[in-house]
């Protein structure tokens, strides 16, 4: 049987974790929210803990099949257009962030936002992690040979796991080696201040020394991605890549008795655990969506899937219009979009976990018809 060159179960994957990210970060309410819907506080694991390394990924499955174009060597052409997409993201991200400032200092005459610009800019965010993890993980595949690959994916897994055993890289405090470093590099003002056991700290989840394992975490989805490629049969896909998920969840599920689980951390037990699962999940989808014929039931996902960045990017944008935008106030509380549209769920659901899971959804369906409408006139924007 012939296979087809494009896996449609690869886009739909892709397709899930965007409509999944937009899903989590995007509720009625962040006081009443379903357990699977939180993040894990520190140390631990939820389902929200999943989408965005699913996401980083399958941009590595992608980028074997987009560097295989360049036959994997360091051309001109190649280095242009891997700084581009670097610089494309960190601005975006960047941009999201004025644009908010902008907007919220509409109502807020004091706000200073031409001096705030630079000022209170996060430097690092899910944009800009993707930019480094996108340029440094491109930069490994063309640099060494792909049967080095397993080893310097296991070698930064090894170091990073002794830069937190040595570091404080488990507890949460301001000893911890990622918030030190963060501190020193990028200064107080320009990261993003995590909560946990009733504290605030600046500590970065997208800070740099964390962004060391995400490099691997995005070159086993390169392999991954190799592994598709080389294997022409859907069958005997499925078999490789769901034994190397098993044996990398296994592994990762028994080292986090030492190396404690964590996405906010990024930990090495981390990446195992998450690569594992996605691999599991990629292969399972092969064989319902490829194999097996089952299509209909994910045409929802393919628009978020072939448009990946540009759909969350509009969610992102949305979402910030929707918190910012003022219709009116009520006494002290401005009406905006986002409590409308809430309002109206928790008239419907006595329950406010409920109605703050019903604005998600409410919420990721209309950023949907962006992406479908796109989808339709098979219009792909490339970011």
């Amino acid at each position: 049987m012939k296979e087809s060159k494009r896996l449609l179960a690869v886009d739909i994957l892709r397709g899930i974790t965007i409509a999944g990210m937009l899903l989590v970060n995007n509720p009625g309410s962040w006081s009443h929210l379903y357990a699977p819907l939180k993040h894990a506080e520190w140390i631990g694991l939820t389902p929200t803990d999943l989408v965005f390394p699913f996401f980083v990924f399958v941009m590595g499955v992608s980028m074997f099949f987009s560097l295989r174009k360049f036959n994997f060597k360091p051309t001109r052409a190649l280095m242009v257009k891997v700084v581009r997409r670097t610089v494309v993201l960190f601005l975006i991200g960047w941009a999201v962030q004025w644009f908010g400032m902008w907007l919220r200092g509409l109502y807020n005459p004091e706000s200073h936002f031409f001096e705030r610009m630079f000022g209170d800019l996060r430097i690092l965010g899910v944009f800009q992690r993707l930019a480094l993890v996108y340029f440094f993980g491109s930069m490994c595949a063309v640099l060494f040979k792909q049967r080095f690959i397993p080893w310097l994916i296991g070698l930064i897994l090894v170091v990073y796991a002794i830069i937190l055993g040595t570091g404080s890289g488990y507890e949460f405090s301001l000893h911890n080696i990622l918030s030190r470093v963060d501190l020193a590099v990028l200064g107080d003002e320009h990261m993003y201040h995590e909560s946990a056991f009733g504290e605030k700290l600046a500590l970065d989840p997208e800070g740099i020394l964390s962004t060391l394992p995400c490099i691997a975490h995005v070159l086993i989805g390169f392999m991954v991605g190799k592994c598709l490629t080389e294997i022409h049969d859907n069958r005997d896909r499925i078999v490789q890549i769901a034994i190397w998920g098993s044996v990398m969840l296994l592994v990762g599920w028994l080292l986090q008795y030492g190396i404690p689980c964590s996405k906010k951390a990024w930990t090495s037990s981390y990446v195992l655990i998450t690569c594992g699962m996605a691999s599991c999940c990629l292969a399972m989808l092969i064989y319902f969506i490829d194999v097996r014929g089952h299509k209909r039931w994910c045409r929802f996902f393919q628009a978020f899937g072939v448009n990946p960045l540009f759909c969350y990017l509009v969610g992102t944008v949305l979402a910030i219009a929707f918190g910012a935008i003022r219709f009116g106030m009520d006494g002290d509380t401005p009406i905006t979009l986002h409590t409308l549209i809430h309002d109206a769920c928790k008239a419907v659901f006595v329950v406010d976990e409920a109605a703050s899971l019903a604005y998600a959804i409410i919420f990721v369906l209309i950023t949907w018809c962006f992406g479908y409408a796109l989808y339709k006139k098979k219009i792909y924007i490339k970011i």
